[in-house]
């Protein structure tokens, strides 16, 4: 099952490129940070716990598993919309829908045909992302009925990292995949949706994660190849493992250069391979 969402710091590339890396024998799977739910997908776990702190994106989880027929028809009439009327993008971006299933799909409808399909809000919480080069708002790929089936079987929360993580327990597979803020950068600067990301929130995260592993959790964590992630996470339970894709998010793909990322788990070894774990 595809993403129905393109989000930026999307793990199609960790689906795609190191899937061994993913652990698959847990009866239950949680994930804090949920984006685009590229692992989530892969997976279709049995049960879930899928969170995040941007309200608009979990409404659109909730409005899907719910209420799939009513994204499909309005999404198809964005699509007629969008092709037919000048500014219509700017129209939906400026508007504030009032049901759950108007807000879903414009939600859906803005990230399909917005600049590099970013989220981002001003200061006041509205979407200002200008509009892209995409016009398609239906894709082939969507099968909102058989994505519904899947999120039925988890349970999908608005709350920070931390509420999310101290359920996880012996029999679990957490994946956390947070802004990459790094100590000393202006990454300190990433907005976790309309508050920042800040190094004290990485470091809460360490120690939230590791509280997971310690309660017999399998514990991945995808991050920023950086020096102080490296050492934040240099406890003897972590494994770190750095790894190669492409960046997919400079406009021109003359500038999407071949980059590193960090994987840290309780459960790999320095060459990414699964080793046992004693719960």
């Amino acid at each position: 099952m595809q993403p129905f969402l393109k989000w930026a710091g999307g793990k199609r590339w960790l689906v795609s490129n190191y899937k061994d890396c993913i652990y698959t024998e847990a009866e239950r799977y949680i994930e804090p940070f949920l984006g685009g739910g590229a692992v989530f997908f892969s997976l279709d776990p049995k049960k879930a716990i899928i969170a995040d702190l941007n309200e608009e994106l979990i409404n659109a989880y909730l409005v899907i598993r719910d209420q799939p027929e009513k994204v499909i028809q309005q999404l198809k009439s964005h699509q007629r919309k969008h092709n037919s009327e000048n500014n219509y993008y700017y129209k939906i971006r400026d508007q504030s829908p009032r049901t759950s299933a108007s807000k879903a799909s414009r939600f859906i409808y803005l990230n399909r045909t917005c600049f590099n399909g970013l989220y981002r809000v001003n200061l006041n919480g509205k979407f200002n992302v200008p509009k892209g080069t995409k016009n398609s708002v239906i894709m082939e790929s969507d099968d909102f009925i058989r994505m519904s089936a899947y999120l039925q079987k988890a349970t999908i929360e608005y709350q920070d990292f931390s509420a999310s993580l101290r359920k996880a327990g012996a029999k679990d597979f957490v994946f956390i995949d947070p802004p990459y803020t790094v100590k000393h950068n202006m990454n300190n600067f990433v907005k976790y949706n309309e508050t920042i990301f800040s190094w004290r929130d990485q470091e809460r995260l360490a120690d939230c994660a590791y509280e997971a592993a310690c309660a017999g959790a399998r514990v991945l964590i995808s991050n920023a190849d950086h020096p102080s992630i490296h050492k934040l996470y240099s406890r003897r339970i972590w494994r770190r493992v750095v790894v190669n894709r492409n960046s997919v998010i400079a406009s021109d793909s003359n500038c999407r250069k071949e980059t590193t990322e960090l994987l840290i788990s309780n459960y790999l070894n320095n060459q990414g391979e699964q080793v046992q774990v004693r719960s």
